[in-house]
């Protein structure tokens, strides 16, 4: 990770295990497992091209948004 430049991305998803499938088809790896962060939104890491590293959190719903 102490490299120079841009080695790593966060994106929110609507369907994370669509997501995944679809990277895996292009060769990405899951880094990990497909984890719940506390409990309430999905997220994992995968390595892309060139190990570029690409972090994917399944956006939560609108009703969770205004509970908290």
């Amino acid at each position: 990770m102490n490299a120079l430049g841009i080695r790593r991305f966060m994106f929110a998803v609507d369907d994370i295990e669509d997501v995944i499938a679809r990277l895996r088809t292009r060769d990405a790896e899951l880094v990990g497992e497909l984890e719940q962060y506390e409990g309430t939104c999905p997220l994992c890491c995968a390595r892309g091209p060139e190990s570029i590293n690409i972090g994917l959190a399944e956006q939560l719903g609108r009703e969770f948004e205004h509970a908290i």
